[in-house]
């Protein structure tokens, strides 16, 4: 498992980590937010539907909806857990088919899934400092 981790100091720096992540992204990436509510994982997405060069107009977190998707060349599909019942409820819903659809999927409070990630999965932890500082730590791979 590689760990790397930064230091940010602004919702600008976590936007722009997050387009530097998203310039690498193969198809069929998978990566696992987890942060407390206000922590930037929705800032951090932003940055990687930005880096994929998708309009960054269409974001916004599918807090009641579980599942947003931004279309282009290789389209993100955003989705956010926190409401989530029971980790059944994401395969129920088919939500595991979006894995191998040959976009990026991007999942806020991906630990009510943790079991059922795929070994490659791109684990992101993002702790707030304060004021607008962050420590975010990437892990690639389980």
């Amino acid at each position: 498992m590689v760990l790397e981790q930064y230091t940010v100091h602004s919702a600008d720096e976590t936007h722009e980590l997050g387009k530097s992540l998203g310039q690498t992204l193969p198809k069929n990436a998978i990566i696992a937010f987890s942060g407390d509510l206000g922590a930037g994982k929705t800032t951090f997405i932003r940055g990687i539907v930005e880096g994929l060069e998708i309009d960054l107009n269409t974001v916004s977190s599918p807090t009641f909806s579980f599942l947003n998707i931004y279309s282009g060349n290789l389209s993100v599909y955003h989705f956010d857990l926190y409401r989530l019942p029971e980790t059944e409820e994401f395969f129920k819903a088919g939500f595991d088919e979006y894995f191998t659809a040959g976009g990026v999927c991007c999942i806020e409070w991906a630990e009510k899934i943790a079991t059922a990630l795929p070994m490659d999965t791109i684990t992101i932890t993002i702790s707030n400092l304060g004021e607008e500082k962050r420590s975010i730590e990437i892990a690639r791979g389980k």
